[in-house]
This record gives structure tokens, C-alpha cells and sequence, in this order.
């Protein structure tokens, strides 16, 4: 029980501080962001089909879900220089949560996990226009 509650709480903190993290290059890079939006929407469906289609799924379709719309939106609205952070989150994410669906003492909380991720990141990616 006390390794689920950590599991959980280790998840909810890196989706707080890619939000964090957000925040400080959206003031630094906001021309960048600007002048990237067009360029990034151009390659947005190519680039969606080959990193979903490459994506290990994990089979909980609450996560799923999320991790193909955030990866959408990272590699279609994110700017480049913010797009790393965020693609390392998507990775971590999908180690984590693959670990976690494995385990059956840990697969029941992984839904309610991958709701609230979405949940944080609908909030802190809310300034590049990103649909869910």
C-alpha cells in the first residue's frame, strides 16, 4: 500500500513540475512560441502519426488516451526549445505507468493516476492552445 501511495505521489509531482517548468519557458520564449506555431502546426499530423503509432501502449485507455493527446500537442504546439522537457515527461510516463499496469497490487490505481495527469497537464498546457 505504501509503495502505490509512493508510486502515485512520485507521478503527481513530475506532472507538477513539468507544469513548474512550463510556466518559466513560456516567459522566456514567448516570440519563439509565436513564430513556431505555424511551423510546428504544418508537421503536427505527420510527426502525431509516427510518435503515437511508435508509442508503447500501456492498456489502461485512460492513459493511453492521455499520452497520445499530450504527445500530440507537445510535438504540434510546443515550441522546440520547451519540446525536450516535455517528451522526457511522455517518456517517463510511459515507463512508470507500463511498470505499474504489469503489477496487478498497483494496476487498479493507474487509472485514477492517468486522470489526474491529464487533468494538471490540460491546466498547464493550456497556453499553446492544446484540445483534449
Amino acid at each position: 500500500m505504501l509503495r502505490k501511495s509512493l508510486l502515485v505521489f512520485s507521478i503527481m509531482c513530475a506532472g507538477i513540475l513539468i507544469g513548474c517548468g512550463h510556466t518559466e519557458t513560456t516567459n522566456s520564449n514567448t516570440a519563439a512560441g509565436n513564430s513556431n506555431k505555424s511551423a510546428s502546426s504544418n508537421t503536427s499530423s505527420t510527426s502525431t502519426t509516427s510518435t503515437t503509432s511508435t508509442g508503447d501502449k500501456i492498456g489502461i485507455p485512460e492513459c493511453d488516451d492521455f499520452l497520445a493527446k499530450y504527445e500530440a500537442c507537445v510535438t504540434g504546439k510546443v515550441p522546440e526549445a520547451a519540446r525536450a522537457t516535455y517528451q522526457s515527461s511522455i517518456k517517463q510516463w510511459r515507463d512508470s505507468w507500463k511498470q505499474m499496469a504489469g503489477n496487478p497490487q498497483t494496476k487498479g490505481a493507474l487509472a485514477a493516476a492517468c486522470k489526474q495527469a491529464r487533468e494538471q497537464q490540460e491546466t498547464a498546457l493550456k497556453s499553446y492552445n492544446c484540445t483534449w
